[in-house]
């Protein structure tokens, strides 16, 4: 089993609750666990005897003994045990791997999920409960799930701090979600596929001035869309693709859409140069509206995602790594932070109640989207990203980068999710 941080790189598969991360800790998220797997010893029975006392095994049949009166629940008393910090060992008896969750039976919040512990292997979690009733739930990968003794725990002691549960999210709860923002975004693209036909149509006529500005309103209709991208593939290496490693817009032979063009518009090129990738662009974006699978958006992809899109446009666009010559970086953050918008705004149903720094989040999202408008001129044209100054790119960078901290959690809490009700 391995711990993994929640803002790297994620599978599909299930994330282990609890690992500790500073903007998890600050947003007051499930904290305090801190999962440490070891070998197992080997072989049936006699392994389980050689484990720890106190170790709990989970089989098919049963997910750990009762816990109230272990070495952990010292101080017990009329079969309640001690609440406060506590650690459980886990050892998976199971013929496959298992998942194991420490849940309150009666708000059916989660405290601790440990993930994937492997057959005959042996995993740590430590967390600080507080009065309730609680139970251990086994989901084993080739069997149905199973919910242990319930464990009355009493109060802990003062002062302790408690580590927070959240009830968890499931695929059922986003599928409505995601087919609510799937039909957001096909209601969009015939405005985009409208776009990019103005800005074929300036090309033709050799209007280049006319391009620059119905490039800008094409683009940013597009990088409005980010949540949708994981639902894209191909298409938006066509639409929106970036130069290939040691080649510039300009120079890569392979390049084709937004970012191309905007190097030849900028460059100087003329018309008749751009006019084959203009005609492109077009069928690359009428590809993408015909594809039946762009409403088709992955429920994981929308929390994750309102996240990322903000952490792309920090490494991409504040760095102006994607400028091939526009100078409208912050034209595409601000159009970044209306994708981030949507996302959330779709997920504030499941967050309401799970996500105590929503109100924050949202304000800091609002926050940042007016300062970045501030550096849009009164005639529409936006402050180049290199005439800030220093002050001003320190403000901007202090801005996103708390936003960035308080969307982390979104991805994790509407991660889907398995629950016992």
């Amino acid at each position: 089993m391995t711990q993994r941080s929640p803002f790297s790189a994620r599978s599909r598969s299930p994330f282990i609750w609890g690992t500790v991360a500073v903007a998890i800790a600050a947003a007051g998220i499930v904290v305090g666990v801190m999962l440490r797997p070891a070998p197992s010893p080997a072989g049936g029975a006699a392994a389980a005897s050689a484990l720890p006392h106190g170790t709990l095994q989970l089989t098919i049949s049963s997910c750990g003994q009762s816990w109230g009166t272990d070495a952990g629940a010292s101080g017990s008393s009329k079969g309640v045990a001690a609440g406060g910090a506590r650690t459980f060992h886990f050892y998976n008896g199971n013929t496959g791997d298992v998942e194991v969750q420490l849940q309150d039976v009666d708000t059916k919040k989660v405290f601790l999920e440990v993930d994937g512990v492997g057959v005959g292997a042996t995993a740590t979690g430590s967390v600080v409960l507080g009065k309730g009733d609680y139970r251990l739930v086994c989901y084993p990968a080739d069997a149905d799930p199973v919910a242990g003794p319930v464990v009355k725990v009493g109060a802990a002691p003062k002062g302790a701090q408690l580590t927070p549960g959240i009830v968890p999210v499931t695929t059922n709860d986003l599928i409505p979600v995601a087919k609510a923002y799937g039909q957001w975004v096909d209601g969009r693209l015939p405005a985009l596929q409208a776009q990019v036909r103005q800005l074929n149509a300036d090309v033709a006529r050799g209007d280049l001035t006319a391009a620059k500005r119905d490039w800008l309103t094409a683009h940013l209709s597009y990088e409005g869309l980010g949540a949708a991208y994981g639902a894209f593939g191909d298409h938006d290496t066509a639409i929106n693709g970036t130069p290939a490693a040691g080649k510039t817009a300009l120079t890569d032979p392979a390049l084709t859409g937004f970012h191309k063009i905007e190097a030849l518009l900028w460059s100087g090129s003329p018309a008749a140069q751009l006019a084959p990738y203009t005609t492109k662009l077009v069928g690359a974006v009428d590809a993408l509206a015909k594809d039946p699978g762009t409403d088709r958006i992955d429920p994981i992809d929308i929390g994750l995602r309102a996240h990322e899109i903000v952490e792309n446009a920090i490494q991409f666009e504040l760095t102006g790594a994607t400028d091939a010559g526009s100078h409208t970086n912050l034209a595409t953050i601000d159009a970044n932070l209306g994708g981030s918008a949507e996302a959330l705004s779709v997920l504030t149903g499941l967050l309401t109640s799970r996500y105590d720094d929503l109100a924050e989040t949202r304000a800091a999202l609002a926050a940042s989207t007016k300062l970045v408008e501030g550096y849009r001129r009164a005639d529409g044209s936006w402050v180049p990203l290199e005439s800030l100054s220093r002050s001003q790119r320190q403000q901007l960078n202090a801005s996103l980068d708390r936003l960035v901290e308080l969307l982390a959690p979104v991805a994790e809490i509407t991660e889907p999710r398995k629950a016992l009700q």
